[in-house]
C-alpha cells in the first residue's frame, strides 16, 4: 500500500547484557532509509524496543500509517495483546525498560501502528538486513553508553 510506511527492526546483544545494536530500516514507496546504533552494555530487549523507536522517531509528519515488522515476540506482543497498557497504568511497577516503553508509547499515539511479527533467521531479505546491521552496530568502536540501562532490572518481569 503507497500511503504505509512499512519498518523493519532488530536487535542484538552480545552476553545479553552485553554490547548491543540495533537496525532499521524504512520502507516508503521508492524510498529507502536504514539506521543502527550500538551500545557498550544493554540487553537484546532493549535493543528490539530501541529500534521500533528509532524507526518512528524518523517519521517527520504525525498521522502516518506504519506497519512495524518485527522479529520480537517481546515487543510485538506487548503491543498487539495490549499488555503495555496494563503495564502503563501499573507505572510500570516492576516491569524492565520502562524508559523505552515509556518514549515508545508517545511515538506510537502520534501514528496509527500496527504490528508484524515475522520469524527471525527465515529468509525475509529485510529482517535479514537489520540482523546483519544490528550485530555490525554492536561491534562498532566507541560504543555510546545506553543510559536507560540499569542491570538491578535484571530482577524484574519481562512480560
Amino acid at each position: 500500500m503507497q500511503d504505509e510506511i512499512q519498518i523493519y527492526t532488530d536487535g542484538a546483544a552480545s552476553g545479553n547484557p552485553g554490547p548491543g545494536g540495533y537496525a532499521v530500516i524504512l520502507k516508503y514507496g521508492p524510498h529507502r532509509k536504514e539506521l543502527s546504533a550500538g551500545f557498550r552494555l544493554t540487553t537484546n530487549n532493549r535493543m528490539e524496543l530501541m529500534a521500533v523507536i528509532a524507526g518512528l522517531e524518523a517519521l517527520k509528519k504525525p498521522g502516518c500509517n506504519v506497519v512495524v515488522f518485527t522479529d520480537s515476540k517481546y515487543v510485538a506482543d506487548a503491543v498487539e495483546k495490549r499488555w503495555v497498557f496494563l503495564w502503563e497504568k501499573r507505572q510500570f511497577r516492576k516491569k524492565k525498560n520502562r524508559d523505552l516503553w515509556i518514549r515508545f508509547l508517545e511515538l506510537y499515539r502520534k501514528h496509527n501502528v500496527r504490528f508484524v511479527w515475522i520469524k527471525g533467521h527465515d529468509s525475509n531479505p529485510e529482517n535479514e538486513k537489520c540482523d546483519r546491521m544490528a550485530v555490525e552496530a554492536s561491534k562498532r568502536a566507541n560504543l555510546a553508553e545506553d543510559i536507560g540501562y540499569n542491570p538491578g532490572d535484571e530482577k524484574l518481569l519481562e512480560i
